[in-house]
């Protein structure tokens, strides 16, 4: 394992305010994915599940957590199932659990091979009414691929039709969304190793550089402080690419004069940072570009100010956008007629500023919180306001990752990484 687990009281905490949380006499099925294939024999590299790793901690194949708190026999109110391992597989793949460093880790007693678990599954169901099922219901999902869930759960509404069915997001999407000291911990991690990464390529970017030849760089840092590498696709976007939201060709040469807007962070033990920066190619802003990264920055600083406990997702969005609007006219680039004029429903600040401000991060990028409910303490999200301006060929956007707190400002979690301009050309020009 490259990185440090957490501990397996924690993971033992996760499973019983889970169990707390679900109905009487019945059971819930956790999946690891799949590995999926790309064509002959190459398959991509294996992510496990985040929501049985949340319980359980296990980042292998083919695992299987079962929690039934009222099992008649007390063994089997935790279960996993695991891949047996064998000296041939040990060979060919590496040594997988075993038994006893399955229980070390998660602090599930009860550990069946997986060829078992049919078998005990078929046992549990005669003692149960309901089965909790796993389905993703993430605000931002766009899943195509049946995936090792599903499959379960078509075989199991087709083998016991008379069990009533219930939801575990639900549950864990308020669970996971606050974060426990360990979890802020793997998060800090992995924003030090991105600032390690970034400080690395403050010193390299130059006229000439290719987008790419920066994302080795990054790379190369994240690697060599063992994270498995990037938390999600990165970003290196140099002059009018960065408005491209979603750009992640990284296949152009910075020009002088231009700026290179990278969303870029990395992960640790599969919790997520997610940062960005702007940077100018040749070591020094224009005034022009100074004037909207320095804008951009007001707004992420005034936009964090509002991450508190009990502020609603769509309400703290609303204000930063007055914010932003407030920027873009000190700036030109909207007048008082666009005020006037401006669509509720699209106000005129998107036109510069079109994506949100804030998400969760944890163990996705874009964890797990129901945007509904208030903000709690121990919540942490991004703040990434930028404004894109296609006509000047450029854009910036700055992002942070920050812990909501029982009083005060949120702790930024990234305050450790160059942010100001002075800093940034400074040590560009070192």
């Amino acid at each position: 394992m490259r990185y440090q687990p957490l501990s397996a009281s924690f993971y033992k905490k996760s499973r019983a305010a889970f169990m707390s949380q679900m109905e009487g006499n019945s059971v819930a099925v956790f999946n690891s994915n799949d590995i999926y294939p790309i064509s002959a024999d190459s398959t991509l590299p294996f992510e496990q599940h985040r929501d049985i790793f949340y319980l359980s901690g296990v980042d292998q194949e083919e695992t299987i957590l079962v929690l039934f708190p009222n099992a008649i026999d007390t063994g089997h109110r935790e279960i996993l199932f695991l891949r047996e391992t064998n000296e041939h597989i040990a060979v060919w793949e590496g040594a997988k659990l075993s038994k006893e460093k399955a229980t070390a880790l998660t602090g599930i007693k009860t550990i069946y091979w997986l060829s078992d678990f049919e078998r005990i599954f078929q046992e549990l169901s005669t003692q149960c009414d309901i089965f909790y099922f796993n389905t993703n219901e993430h605000y931002r999902q766009t899943v195509e691929t049946q995936t090792r869930e599903d499959r379960f759960i078509a075989k199991c509404k087709l083998d016991y039709p008379a069990h009533k069915v219930a939801k575990s997001n639900p549950i864990l999407q308020q669970l996971r969304a606050i974060k426990s000291e360990e979890e802020i911990d793997q998060i800090q991690t992995a924003c030090d190793i991105t600032e390690k990464g970034f400080r690395r390529v403050l010193h390299f970017v130059k006229p000439g550089v290719w987008e790419y030849e920066i994302e080795a760089e990054l790379c190369h840092e994240f690697l060599r402080h063992r994270s498995k590498g990037f938390a999600y696709s990165p970003i290196i976007a140099g002059g009018n690419n960065a408005n491209v939201l979603h750009y992640t060709e990284n296949n152009c040469q910075c020009k002088a004069g231009e700026l290179i807007l990278m969303d870029v962070a990395a992960e640790y033990g599969n919790y997520s940072s997610d940062l960005t920066r702007t940077i100018p190619v040749s070591g020094k802003f224009t005034s022009r570009q100074r004037a909207v990264y320095e804008a951009v920055l007001r707004v992420k600083k005034e936009a964090t100010k509002l991450l508190v406990p009990g502020a609603i997702w769509k309400e703290y969005h609303v204000e930063v956008g007055k914010i932003m609007t407030a920027e873009l006219l000190g700036l030109g680039l909207l007048d008082k007629i666009d005020i006037a004029n401006q669509n509720p429903d699209f106000p005129s600040y998107k036109r510069y500023f079109m994506h949100g401000t804030s998400h969760h991060i944890g163990l996705d990028t874009h964890d797990y919180g129901l945007l509904h409910l208030p903000m709690e303490a121990n919540m942490v999200f991004t703040v990434e306001p930028g404004i894109y301006i296609p006509e000047e060929g450029f854009g910036v956007r700055l992002e942070d990752d920050v812990v909501i707190q029982s009083k005060g400002e949120p702790i930024n979690l990234m305050g450790n990484i160059p942010i100001e301009v002075d800093e940034i050309e400074g040590l560009m020009n070192a």
